[in-house]
């Protein structure tokens, strides 16, 4: 944390400090969102698991309909439509709390989930073309701390403030609506546009050289939808967890994840992307496992902390990707890879949501089968990936013989 304080201070108005308030601006909402919906559902609601799943269903349909985002670049500059869907998402979740219907609800997702993920599009894109590769790993981790310490606060807030003021769900959506489109502005208005080091491709791109990073995009999409529907409604359906303790348990894993991240970010420059991700996988497989048997109420929260604590490792998954990319097809591909992570996550939580109610247990076995598949494709990458060397299983080139496919 002193190390991002110092670069602050030398330079307040660079690309780095501009992702950091970035980072901020989205926490203050979308960790109210995220630390509220499941007691929203369930109090306000009466969803089941079939409903919850088909809620985030359509969270997911934007996710899906990310590669618009190359479209949106022919009339926006990525840095300015980054803000807009910084403040869209904003909007999205002020108005939750006013639409206390199961339709009401399923609308507002829509709104800020367009928003949500058009700005992650846009913030990975930005990240891998403004930081260097060297330093890429350790200023990911710095990005993911910042992030994990606003979560604190806010987590720390809700938890205190929800039961002492007899906090209302649609008073704590809007006030975070509202401070999270409040920084957007001034993010608008107190940096410089940013020029691209290299000019982005405006149009769909795939190449079969990048089909490891595809793989392993669309597993992590199908992994992801395991913790952020199941192992979430887990903890407020079986093991009746209160608004206020979903707080705590998020808050312990902002903590966690404030101290952790930089160091799994140096971690992973030390090690490696390979290395790195298959230790996410072995722990995944353990922590699924545990899911689909544990009783205990304490023991479920323990795992939700791990669990959380792996997400982290994401950041070998940029990096690889940006060791192997053409510095021209970051963009593009940061859209069509979003794209691909969400083409399982439209269908996992209502399928699985229905599995859900003849058995929970096979969600989480389900989720341990998705990460063993991810280990495999993980120990496919080469040790020190590069334009040319992007797999295992093809020998060495001349990065300039690659081209477009």
């Amino acid at each position: 944390m002193l190390n991002i304080i110092k670069d602050i201070r030398a330079d307040w108005r660079s690309p780095f400090v501009f992702l950091l308030v970035l980072t901020v601006a989205s926490q203050l909402s979308f960790s109210v969102w995220w630390n509220l919906i499941n007691n929203f559902a369930v109090n306000t609601l009466d969803f089941t698991g079939q409903e919850i799943g088909i809620q985030q269903s359509i969270r997911e349909i934007p996710g899906l309909l990310a590669f618009t985002v190359i479209f949106m670049l022919l009339i926006f500059k990525e840095q300015t439509f980054t803000l807009i869907s910084l403040g869209l998402m904003g909007f999205g979740i002020a108005i939750t709390g006013y639409f206390p219907s199961a339709i009401g609800f399923y609308a507002t997702t829509l709104i800020m989930s367009f928003g949500f993920h058009y700005y992650e599009t846009l913030m990975q894109s930005l990240s891998l073309q403004w930081l260097p590769k060297k330093d890429a790993p350790a200023l990911l981790g710095q990005i993911i701390a910042v992030s994990s310490l606003v979560s604190l606060c806010i987590y720390g807030s809700i938890m205190i403030g929800w039961k002492t003021f007899d906090l209302s769900y649609e008073q704590v959506f809007l006030w975070a609506g509202i401070a999270g489109m409040a920084l957007t502005i001034f993010a608008a208005f107190a940096f410089p546009k940013y020029k691209a080091h290299v000019e982005q491709h405006k149009k769909l791109i795939l190449r079969k050289r990048y089909w490891l990073y595809y793989a392993l995009t669309f597993m992590s999409g199908a992994r992801r939808q395991i913790f952020t529907v199941f192992a979430g409604f887990l903890m407020v359906e079986r093991f009746g967890y209160e608004v206020h303790e979903v707080a705590a348990l998020f808050l312990l894993n902002g903590a966690i994840n404030m101290f952790l991240a930089p160091k799994i970010g140096a971690f992973i420059g030390r090690v490696g992307e390979r290395t790195a991700l298959t230790c996410e996988y072995v722990g995944l497989i353990i922590v699924f496992l545990s899911y689909a048997f544990v009783t205990n109420v304490y023991v479920a929260g323990t795992l939700y902390v791990i669990d959380h604590a792996f997400f982290a490792m994401a950041i070998a998954m940029k990096t690889y990707f940006q060791k192997i990319a053409n510095p021209a097809d970051i963009a593009p591909t940061s859209a069509v890879d979003f794209t691909i992570n969400h083409i399982a996550a439209v269908v996992i939580p209502v399928v699985f949501g229905t599995i859900w109610l003849f058995s929970p247990a096979l969600v989480f076995i389900a989720g341990a089968s998705m990460a063993a598949v991810s280990l495999i494709l993980s120990r496919m990458i080469p040790r020190n990936p590069e334009p040319g060397m992007e797999t295992v299983w093809v020998p060495a080139r001349q990065p300039q013989a690659v081209g477009a496919e």
